[in-house]
């Protein structure tokens, strides 16, 4: 394997895919990167066995087709320090990789590409075309609230529902949820959930624009893939049974109040300094058309803030998480947040005054 290519060339790619390494491997080939040249087209892959991505680039001189495995974020560090619009030109010689730029010349060690394991290609039972900035959209909307390492493994992931003509995102960590649907153009004989690990979710967003350019899914059972542009990422599926999230929103609040979004941020952000630290309770105190925002820690010191809102029913004291109520209103993009409470006891529901395609669903605390 011999080839040349420019830094910038190579940098993006490389860097996304590098991604996908993790530091700590259980077998040191995953901490490698696999380079495959075939042609003038250059693919990377990076996997930790649970996640695979592959990035592909140009070179602009071929001289030997080939392959193999170098180190990921060695390989991206030097790419990283080199100048701007370097040529990179590297080539395997004596079982060594040997990069050379300018003056320059680093040699890193290789593993045999035979050791490289590969995703098995599952049969994909169903495909579908998405506009890349609403899958943007829906897993932005809603990644905050999966679960970190949580022994119901399935939280540590996020629901991707494809029913026809829409598409869905799901996160809860049991003690909130998020939501966010779009309508898409697919029609599906039956709807399809898919549990996508963390990790998974956050690697694919990283790829994703704002563009309507086409993101082509395919689904199997195992497995989901995604095509888009020069990426092909594959992520393994979490195998259980994702909680009735239908059941978790309050349908029955009667309490109805409307805030500026941002100003609501602010004020619970400020009242947050001193809550307790480890709890980060604070008290909402709901009277005509205002909310005071009250919190207080073990070293007796205290915090309280009043806000206007929209808000004509009986006064009522609720208290929440504030790290909880902060993630949303931080996604939310509207100017303004309409929360629906029923009483101290029922989680909130947090939304677009009218509903909008996102809705949040908060369980209230005991303080």
């Amino acid at each position: 394997m011999k080839f040349t290519i420019s830094r910038e060339a190579l940098l993006r790619p490389l860097t996304l895919v590098a991604g996908v390494v993790e530091r700590r491997q259980t077998l040191p080939v995953l901490s490698n990167v696999l380079i495959q040249v075939e042609g003038d087209q250059v693919a990377l892959t990076g996997t930790d066995l649970e996640v695979e991505l592959v990035g592909r680039t140009v070179a602009s001189q071929v001289d030997q087709a080939g392959s193999a495995t170098v180190p990921a974020r060695k390989l991206m560090d030097i790419c990283k320090s080199l100048p701007d619009q370097s040529e990179i030109q590297l080539a395997v010689e004596e079982g060594r990789a040997v990069l050379r730029s300018g003056r320059s010349r680093f040699t890193l060690s290789t593993l045999p590409v035979a050791e490289f394991p590969n995703i098995e290609d599952a049969d994909g039972s169903q495909e579908l075309s998405v506009p890349r900035g609403t899958l943007k959209h829906l897993i932005e909307s809603t990644s905050f609230a999966m679960a970190q390492q949580d022994v119901r493994y399935y939280l540590n992931g996020m629901l991707l529902e494809i029913q026809s003509n829409l598409l869905r995102t799901v996160a809860t960590d049991g003690h909130r949820l998020a939501m966010c649907s779009r309508p898409i153009d697919v029609a599906v004989n039956q709807s399809q959930k898919l549990i996508v690990p963390r990790k998974g979710i956050l690697e694919l967003s990283r790829l994703l624009d704002d563009s309507d350019e086409p993101v082509s899914l395919t689904l199997g059972s195992t497995h989901v893939r995604a095509h888009t542009g020069d990426f092909t990422f594959t992520s393994k599926l979490i195998d259980g049974k994702f909680p009735d999230y239908e059941r978790v929103v309050p349908r029955n609040g009667d309490k109805v109040l409307i805030a500026e979004r941002a100003e609501l941020r602010q004020v619970l952000s400020r009242t947050a300094i001193l809550s307790n630290e480890k709890y980060r309770g604070v008290r909402l105190y709901l009277e005509e058309n205002n909310l005071k925002v009250m919190a207080n820690n073990p070293e007796q010191e205290e915090a309280e803030e009043n806000i206007a809102v929209e808000y004509n029913g009986s006064a009522m004291e609720v208290g929440f998480n504030v790290g909880y109520l902060v993630d949303v209103l931080s996604v939310l993009d509207e100017e303004r947040v309409q929360i629906t409470l029923a009483d101290p006891n029922s989680s909130a529901l947090l939304e677009e005054p009218g509903g909008g395609d996102a809705l949040y669903v908060v369980m209230p605390m005991r303080l």
